[in-house]
């Protein structure tokens, strides 16, 4: 097998990995959408925007993007993801992860703050975690969340986004469609009597 080969296995090797790691430690936990899709398909969503965004492949950054909530939502710790993926998949998850510790408002206002100061590499991977945000914001918000929850949440996200932008034009570009159609969502919602 050629060099270019035996890379190219390793590489594939390591998203599918990541992809069946994460599968395992979200296994049973749901997104906050109304239909309660599986956690796991905004984990594949993300990663498939990066995968197809990206203009020279990165498959740290897709593997990555299968385990950006890990820290957050499951019992992995940083050191795990170090031990099975190496240290900069673990850095970059580092960099998107929240301190879970704070109350909600206070991450998000530390997300709009610190977002200039990482990587390129974790603000793409933050402006995909977005896009994939509005896009279920936008076809299947929360049922409990009203009108100006909803928009506290797209301007929360446009807000992290202003950090991340031209990085990227084919990100950039799906961000402005996640937010347009998370905004006439938000215009066209009809609460329940």
């Amino acid at each position: 097998m050629r060099e270019d080969d035996n890379l190219l296995r390793d590489q594939i090797a390591l998203v599918t990995h990541a992809a069946g790691f994460a599968a395992r430690v979200h296994n049973g936990q749901t997104r906050k959408g109304e239909s309660g899709p599986p956690f796991i398909l905004h984990l594949a969503e993300v990663a498939d925007l990066l995968a197809k965004a990206l203009e020279k492949p990165d498959a740290e950054l897709v593997a990555a993007a299968w385990l950006h909530d890990a820290v957050e939502k499951t019992r992995i710790t940083s050191d795990e993801i170090e031990n099975v993926f190496g240290p900069r998949v673990a850095s970059l998850v580092a960099e998107v992860s929240d301190d879970k510790s704070l109350p909600e408002a206070e991450r998000h206002r530390m997300q709009i703050e610190t977002i200039g100061e990482k990587t390129e590499a974790a603000r793409l991977l933050r402006l995909a975690d977005k896009i994939s945000g509005l896009r279920e914001l936008a076809e299947d918000p929360p049922a409990d969340w009203d009108v100006a929850r909803r928009r506290d949440w797209l301007q929360f996200a446009t807000g992290v986004a202003a950090s991340c932008r031209g990085l990227n034009a084919a990100l950039d570009l799906l961000f402005d469609q996640a937010t347009a159609a998370a905004a006439r969502s938000i215009d066209e919602f009809q609460p329940s009597a």
